[in-house]
């Protein structure tokens, strides 16, 4: 496999190590075990791997599917008359989407070096408290003006968890462990499409309750939710493996041990040259445009899913029933999501999967473009959530195990994601609601597949480099 890009090599300055540094000066101040020393065998090495998974994974992709939940549920409350209430109309709609993803897109490098700087566990309870009250608060809007302010500060806000999650996953995992953890973490987001729809399905009927309509309990109860979780974060998140409390002496020694292995002689410390570094990395502006090709078609999917199978046959589908019929597609993509990450973990092999993956979001774009019949465009739905989700954790873990030095990969972590996220963007506008449905699937999906098809070919002429 490729090795971590240079420009990274080891700093001497003296000053104050951050928290977040643990390297091979950090392993022999606590232990004179050497970092290319090892006294785990593989059951243990085993176990260790996998009372991290316990006491770190399940809580960040619950982290993800909150947020993930947060920012799509604007699809789900689009069904219960948010348009009509609001006053609505043309173009409005996609530009309430529109204007979370440059704030989004914004927060997301400094973010990161906020986690690099500070505590993760402080850092990701702030921003999750924030973005829970800008969602909460989106249940007591009256106009379209309250709406998009809203939406302005929940992208804000929002903006740090994914590349900072992706990063923080690298504090723990070495580089071919990581692609399971991050696909884990993010199949949250298909989880959040498929309880997304059911929760709407249940709170959409609480209309006229306390005066106020059903999708506007949408946002109250679900950005309550988001807060009560955000409430516990700070103590259910461990933010080193040498600070961790779950973990002996030992383990940490060995977690220690195994980090600086991994990524021989690559600096941990704060300087921001590391940041020049990663804007200057041409590999990172390669998968920046794979990502995009890949965002636009998931975001034109997870923000209009619901409108798009009330449309099929022609309105045949109720507003509840619609909700409904969003969550298998979801289940299925989540199955996947995981399974390409291990597979691809395994193997030790990234740019091959994503071509198989991309080729089945192709299939479905095709599913909905070509077919009238009902069937056939919601199967196709499937083989488009299928296709299009395992991508991201993929193609994140392929960029950030090229990258050498914890604050290099931070950032170059974050312009990946970051500018991924401007596809978010693009989508907004994907559907229009002056066209009509068959509209829709013709001339919005060739889109789609278009940049599906332009990052297979992205991806191919990547693939040759290790992942």
């Amino acid at each position: 496999m490729e090795k971590d890009a240079s420009n990274s090599g080891v700093s001497v300055e003296s000053g104050q190590k951050p928290l977040a540094q643990w390297d091979e000066d950090v392993v022999q101040s606590v232990s004179p075990i050497q970092p290319e020393e090892s006294k785990f065998t593989p059951a243990q090495t085993k176990r260790l791997l996998r009372k991290m998974d316990i006491h770190l994974v399940p809580f960040l992709a619950l982290l993800y599917l909150l947020s993930f939940l947060d920012r799509t549920n604007i699809g789900n409350a689009r069904l219960f008359h948010l348009e009509k209430d609001l006053g609505m109309s043309g173009l409005d709609y996609n530009i309430a989407l529109a204007v979370f993803f440059p704030p989004y897109v914004a927060a997301e490098i400094p973010s990161n070096m906020m986690m690099k700087r500070y505590r993760p566990s402080i850092w990701l309870t702030i921003i999750m408290v924030a973005w829970a009250l800008c969602v909460t608060f989106m249940g007591f809007v009256n106009n379209l003006t309250g709406l998009v302010i809203c939406r302005i500060f929940l992208g804000l806000c929002e903006g740090g968890l994914f590349p900072g999650v992706t990063y923080y996953i690298t504090l723990w995992y070495r580089r071919h462990e990581c692609g399971l953890r991050m696909a884990v973490f993010f199949s949250a987001a298909t989880a959040a499409g498929a309880f997304g729809g059911l929760l709407a399905r249940g709170i959409g009927s609480m209309h006229n309750v306390g005066g106020k309509p059903g999708w506007a309990w949408i946002f109250i109860l679900e950005g309550i939710l988001t807060l009560l979780v955000a409430c516990v974060a700070w103590y259910a998140i461990s933010d080193y493996p040498e600070t961790a409390k779950f973990l002996t002496p030992a383990e940490k020694i060995e977690v220690s041990r195994r980090l600086v292995a991994d990524r021989n002689a690559l600096a941990d410390e704060f300087d921001l040259k590391y940041v020049w570094d990663a804007l200057k990395d041409w590999k990172i502006y390669v998968h920046m445009f794979i990502t995009i090709g890949i965002y636009t078609p998931l975001y034109s999917i997870s923000l209009f899913l619901p409108t798009i199978i009330r449309t099929m046959g022609n309105g045949k589908y109720s507003a509840e029933t619609s909700q409904l019929l969003t969550v298998p597609p979801y289940v299925v993509g989540c199955i996947f999501t995981i399974g390409a990450g291990y597979y691809a973990d395994k193997l030790k092999q990234r740019g091959l999967f994503m071509l198989a993956f991309e080729a089945v979001a192709i299939v479905g774009w095709i599913l909905l473009i070509s077919s009238d019949s009902p069937t056939n465009q919601y199967i196709g739905t499937f083989f488009c959530v299928s296709g299009i989700y395992p991508l991201v954790p993929m193609g994140v873990a392929w960029n950030g195990n090229n990258i050498g030095g914890s604050l290099k990969r931070g950032v170059g972590i974050a312009m990946h994601v970051g500018f991924g996220n401007l596809g978010g963007t693009i989508a907004a506008f994907v559907y229009l609601s002056k066209d009509s449905p068959r509209s829709w699937y013709i001339d919005r999906n060739n889109l789609n597949v278009f940049l599906s098809d332009s990052d297979y070919d992205n991806i191919s002429a990547t693939g040759k480099r290790p992942a």
